[in-house]
Formats: structure tokens, sequence, C-alpha cells
């Protein structure tokens, strides 16, 4: 019996040159393969489906727009950059943006819903449903009737919150909000429809509405006592500990409304 005798160094080391050649050789086809098959034609962008909000701007319009700027193929395409990219166009709030094999991107759109204006009178940015400030082309518009919000930069969210729970209140007065201003130092203002204005002071919506609730549910009766409806309403501050203060049109002194007076209506 032959005893199994070890393989010689030179042997064992050949071997492993040639395994190793042999990956590199599968490794270097396997890249160019690769790198073939990601500069195929059939795998070049060829066409971009649109869908979900497009009131702003139609589906044929991003397209043009969009195409020229987004590079890469199916496989390289960078879907981070094309998000950003479709969402750089005027209106567009969120896209989401998915590859469709072999050679399609498919894009669903979120536009902004405006609601108010942002700023001073002569800023045409613009506040959405989320209140978020964007900007666009203002001339778009259908709606004219959009308040205007003002308040530091990034408290925009908090600003359309007190606008939604102020509008109400006043509605059974058949009087809208135009404007409202958180100043600087926190205090809140607003504007009616009528051309007045009420100083609101300071605090959340916990503390403003019920002193607007109160003034709400006495001016009718305030007015009626100097023989004015409540259109007549020229200003009104609400920001006395004990009651608050107007001044009505046509009528020459304010009228100051204790808190114990309201309690009595």
């Amino acid at each position: 019996m032959t005893a199994n005798l070890p393989t010689p160094m030179d042997v064992r080391l050949m071997n492993a040159a040639a395994a190793l050649l042999a990956g590199a050789f599968v490794m270097l086809a396997l890249g160019h393969g690769v790198a073939w098959l990601l500069r195929h034609p059939v795998f070049s962008l060829g066409g971009i489906v649109v869908t979900g909000d497009v009131a702003h701007n139609s589906a044929a319009t991003i397209r043009a727009n969009v195409a020229p700027r987004l590079a890469g193929s199916y496989f390289t395409l960078d879907l981070a950059k094309a998000r950003r990219v479709f969402e750089s166009v005027p209106w567009v709030r969120q896209a989401v943006v998915r590859r469709e094999f072999p050679n399609r991107l498919r894009v669903s759109l979120q536009e902004h819903v405006p609601v108010a204006f942002w700023g001073l009178d002569s800023d045409s940015r613009m506040v959405n449903s989320f209140g978020e400030v964007f900007e666009a082309n203002v001339g778009e518009l259908n709606e004219d009737e959009l308040p205007r919000l003002q308040g530091p930069e990034g408290q925009s969210a908090l600003v359309w919150a007190m606008y939604q729970a102020l509008r109400p209140q006043f509605e059974p007065l058949g009087l809208g909000v135009e404007q409202l201003v958180l100043s600087g130092r926190g205090g809140w203002q607003l504007a009616l429809d009528n051309g007045a204005w009420v100083e609101l002071g300071r605090g959340s919506a916990a503390d403003v509405v019920p002193q607007v609730q109160r003034f709400v549910q006495t001016l009718t009766q305030v007015a009626a006592r100097h023989g004015r409806r409540v259109d007549a309403l020229a200003s009104a501050d609400l920001r006395h500990v004990d009651g608050y203060a107007l001044r009505l049109r046509g009528v020459s002194t304010a009228e100051a409304v204790s808190r114990q007076e309201q309690g009595n209506r």
C-alpha cells in the first residue's frame, strides 16, 4: 500500500495562482458585463409617468422641465436627488419617485394647497394646509379671499392653527378674519373684514379663544346700546384683565365692558 505523499510546495503555489487568476478573470468579466448592462440603451430613461396632484402643473410641463435635470439610467439614477428635483418645481410640496422596469420613472406628486398669504402685504409667499410657507406664482391662484398671516419666521404653523381657532368665533356675527399677526413678543392681533382691529394679548389658543368668545357673546348688545350694529366695530382691546374696551364708528368715546357686565348678559 502506497502512502499518500504531500503535494509539493511549488505545485500548491501554482494551483493557488491559477485559482486566483481564474477568480480575477471572472470578476473582471462580471464587471465588464455589469458596465455594459448599465450603459445599454434599453435601460436609459425613456419615460416619466406623473400621477397625483397636477392642478397647477400639467404632467407634460413637469416632464419637460424635469427630464433634462435627471442624470443616469434606470439602475444609476439617484432617487433622492430625483425627488428633490421634482420638489423644486413650483407648487409641488412632496414627490414620491419609483423606478419602473426597464426604463421608466413613476412619480406621485402632492401639491401645496394655499390657505393664506404670509408676511407683509408686499410679500407673495403663501401658507399651505400644513402651515408651511412656500413660494409660487400668486397669479395662478383661483382663490382671491385668502387671509394674510404674519409672524416670526418658523412660526407659520402656529399662526395658522390660531387662525383656524379664531375664525369660527366671529362667524356668528357675520364678520370674517382677514389678517392675523403674531408679534415678536408673542402678542396676537387680528383684522376683521369690516376694517376693525382687535388686540388679543398673549398666550396660546386655550388662553385667547375664551376671551374672544366672551367678547363675541356681548358685542351685539353693547353695539345696540349705542344704536349701532356689530359691523360698526372700529377696534377692540381684549388685553384687560377685568373685561375689554372697544370703539364703535360714530360713537365719540370708547366703551369699557367689565367682566361682571359680560357675565350679566
